[in-house]
């Protein structure tokens, strides 16, 4: 696992993140202590790149929306 806080990454560091934390689990080459820390791991980084996701989907309905559009001319 990587040293750095995924709060501070981007959302395409945080799905690189997790589909390395996949991999390594579904390598087999791991015990069942270390495959719950790659489990839980995993959750927490699909929970901070969903709310990422979310937040920049309001960000772009609020700039496609016409109200949004408005205020940009």
């Amino acid at each position: 696992m990587s040293d750095a806080d995924p709060s501070s990454l981007s959302f395409e560091q945080l799905v690189e993140q997790l589909e390395r934390t996949i991999d390594r689990m579904a390598s087999g080459a791991i015990g069942i202590e270390e495959a719950t820390e790659l489990y839980e791991h995993a959750g927490r980084l699909h929970a901070l790149a969903a709310d990422r996701l979310a937040s920049i989907q309001a960000r772009i309905e609020r700039l496609t929306s016409p109200a949004g559009q408005q205020g940009a001319e």
